[in-house]
């Protein structure tokens, strides 16, 4: 965010021409930002914002399935301190996990509707503040439109360029765990970039204490990929920050890293999770063998193919350009950055996302052997970091591209003309990302409709039978981008069919052929 260039000339009335303004008594021309979105900004902003509204109104259709056929009668049954009990001593350790599902089972259906509504806001409020916020640190300002317009962005390519935007975005369970979490993580940086003075700077550092822990028993992954963060910070800070802010910075990578591994500590010595790597024989054995390390490096090289051959994510690249080339210096506001060095913080940021993939790869490859590359919810949690070092690496060109034009025109008329190209070019890829995911989220809406129609009229047959004294009855697994159901691959997985039954309050479920 502290790339874009000191000087570009931009109308300060539609249509009027550029107007210079001295900085320190010199000719140079600094950038004058207006204080209002202009017409094209706020025409840019509305399709990431309109297709964020489309992906929450989508929302009402979303039903329970998979693991959440077992966290609701729990929840009904126990409250949600049963539930985080039923996790910490049985299922995986993670007490910040069964805090969040609890919060959302304990308003049954409704609450799965309106999860992705809740959690996107959220999401897409916290990015858009450390955006802000980044901005100002860095000296740069601009039009007020434009950190939402990147926020947006981040948020829409990180939701919706996924291979399975519904266990994304829409299915809770896997949504709390890796697509919330490390927007949680994000979050634990807006207390340090506000804080302005030195009661500031302590309270930021304990908030990081308390969310690095809660982060340790929310997500091992997003704590894998926070402490490789912390870490990069602490050894190259002094090559990234200026003296005054290194101290601030260096005690609070520090305190992060501490809250992090006492709430993994904490998730590690739960009877839950150690049953749960009894039963995946994923222990520190397996995990680290030379043939699961092999086996972890082939799946994070498909995983980055992938990635990498994904164009929508060029949205992001393209939302840092339009960053870099509307943003001016903020008069008497001295950065916390040392002067830019595009290739170091490219290379920086490039080894610190691989290492945290791979990280997060050999942790998770125990569980899902080969099948980690086809586990994509499990992207999502140093996903979020690729998608901001793509605006860094947007924000780095646009920054060069700027700085290009002005050396190589004679007249600062034709340098504001080719960053003007440059800008246009950039929204125009945003423009075509926000068009391109439109189709495929539509396509899952209709899916989602469709499942959603056929689980109530299932879901009240159900009742009704159970209301009579009915103690066994047929149930039809419905599924939607692969989630799992009750007599899934031709019945012969059951699980979660004895959750169904307890929903229903039945003795048990059987396979059923057809709708009821």
């Amino acid at each position: 965010m502290a790339a874009g260039a000191s000087r570009v000339i931009i109308p300060e009335q539609p249509g009027g021409r550029p107007r210079r303004r001295r900085e320190n008594g010199r000719g140079s021309s600094v950038l004058s930002v207006r204080a209002r979105p202009g017409y094209g900004v706020l025409g840019l902003l509305s399709l990431p914002l309109g297709l964020l509204g489309s992906a929450f109104w989508l929302g009402r259709h979303v039903r329970p399935s998979a693991d959440e056929w077992c966290f609701l009668p729990s929840v009904r049954d126990h409250g949600i301190t049963g539930l985080v009990g039923k996790f910490y001593l049985t299922d995986n350790g993670r007490l910040g996990n069964g805090l969040l599902v609890g919060a959302y089972a304990k308003y049954g259906v409704a609450g799965h509707q309106w999860f992705g509504l809740v959690s996107g806001v959220v999401m897409l409020g916290l990015l858009w503040a450390v955006t802000v916020l980044l901005l100002r640190l860095t000296g740069r300002t601009a039009p007020r439109g434009v950190p939402l317009f990147v926020a947006s962005m981040v948020t829409v390519v990180f939701l919706f360029a996924s291979l399975n935007t519904y266990k994304t975005f829409y299915w809770p369970a896997s949504s709390v765990s890796h697509t919330v979490a490390p927007v949680l993580a994000c979050a634990a940086a807006v207390p340090l970039l506000w804080a302005g003075s030195r009661r500031g700077r302590v309270a930021a550092a304990a908030c990081a204490l308390v969310m690095g822990a809660f982060l340790g028993t929310l997500s091992e992954e997003t704590s894998v990929v926070a402490l490789v963060v912390l870490v990069t910070l602490l050894l190259l800070g002094h090559r990234i920050l200026v003296p005054r802010a290194r101290a601030h910075a260096r005690a609070w990578c520090l305190a992060g890293g501490a809250g992090i591994v006492i709430g993994t500590l904490l998730l590690l010595t739960s009877p839950g999770s150690r049953n749960r790597r009894a039963r995946y024989d994923a222990g520190t054995g397996s995990m680290f063998a030379p043939e699961s390390l092999a086996g972890s490096l082939d799946g994070f090289l498909d995983i980055l193919g992938t990635l990498f051959t994904t164009w929508w994510y060029l949205g992001a690249l393209a939302a840092g350009v339009v960053l870099a080339l509307l943003t001016g210096k903020r008069k008497g506001h001295a950065p916390v950055l040392l002067p830019c060095r595009p290739f170091f913080l490219l290379g920086a940021g490039t080894v610190t996302f691989l290492v945290a993939g791979y990280v997060c790869t050999v942790i998770t490859y125990p569980l899902f052997g080969p099948h980690v590359v086809f586990a994509h919810r499990t992207w999502n949690d140093y996903l979020l970091l690729y998608v901001v070092l793509l605006v860094g690496a947007g924000a780095l060109l646009g920054r060069a591209l700027r700085g290009r034009a002005l050396r190589g025109h004679a007249t600062r008329g034709r340098a504001s003309r080719t960053c003007a190209v440059a800008t246009a070019a950039g929204a125009a890829m945003c423009v075509a990302v926000c068009v391109g995911l439109a189709f495929p989220l539509g396509e899952l809406g209709e899916s989602m409709r469709v499942r959603a129609e056929k689980w109530d009229h299932q879901d009240r047959w159900l009742r009704e039978r159970a209301a009579r004294g009915a103690r066994v009855l047929p149930y039809k697994p419905l599924s939607v981008s692969g989630m799992g159901e009750p007599f899934a691959h031709r019945g012969g997985k059951t699980w979660p069919a004895r959750c169904v039954a307890d929903y229903y309050h039945l003795e048990r479920i059987t396979r059923a052929e057809r709708l009821p």
